[in-house]
């Protein structure tokens, strides 16, 4: 009788043992598009910073920041601090990263996205955006999902490297995936 039950202890922790390999239940979500962004605040040149960008982030991990691949930008009014060279082509550098997660019972997404812009000419100013990063996945705990109805809501800061007082400033701005407008989330 000993032996049966240390026989059928023995078998209740192999099968306990295997039950705590659960399956992943997270689901991944990629960000990818147009997105434009509406700035409010600042005054002067500090106001004229609205922009068109197209990038791709894809997380290797749910929750986790990856960096965006930027593949175009332009601002929508050009101002003096971010300028054009002769031919009309955009003169700074682009950045960012952006942490996305979806809860994989609503397929809602959220998360958060940085992104900083650099001027070669003038040399020196920087516009960082930080935001709140929500929208919709069609992924599955098998598959990584795509992103849409973005918006991305948050703040912006404008630094003048150049001693420019109108290129410094600060406010609030909302981002919308493929389209021009969007409504806070």
């Amino acid at each position: 009788m000993k032996k049966l039950a240390l026989l059928v202890l023995a078998l209740e922790l192999v099968v306990c043992g295997c039950g705590s390999n659960t399956p992943s239940t997270i689901t991944t979500t990629s960000a990818s598009g147009n997105w434009e962004a509406q700035l409010t605040g600042g005054l002067d040149q500090a106001s004229r910073l609205n922009f068109v960008t197209s990038f791709t982030v894809t997380p290797n991990t749910a929750g986790t920041a990856e960096p965006l691949d930027i593949t175009g930008f332009g601002f929508i009014n050009d101002g003096a601090c971010f300028a054009t060279d002769q031919n009309g082509i955009s003169t700074e550098t682009e950045s960012g990263q952006a942490t996305i997660t979806t809860n994989t019972g609503t397929d809602q997404v959220t998360g958060t996205l940085t992104m900083t812009v650099n001027s070669v000419t003038p040399s020196g100013n920087t516009l960082s955006l930080t935001g709140n990063l929500t929208g919709t996945s069609n992924g599955t705990t098998l598959t990584n999902g795509t992103l849409s109805n973005g918006v991305v809501q948050g703040t912006w800061t404008l630094t003048g490297g150049a001693g420019d007082s109108s290129c410094a400033g600060s406010g609030t701005f909302l981002m919308c995936q493929g389209a021009a407008t969007c409504t806070p989330p």
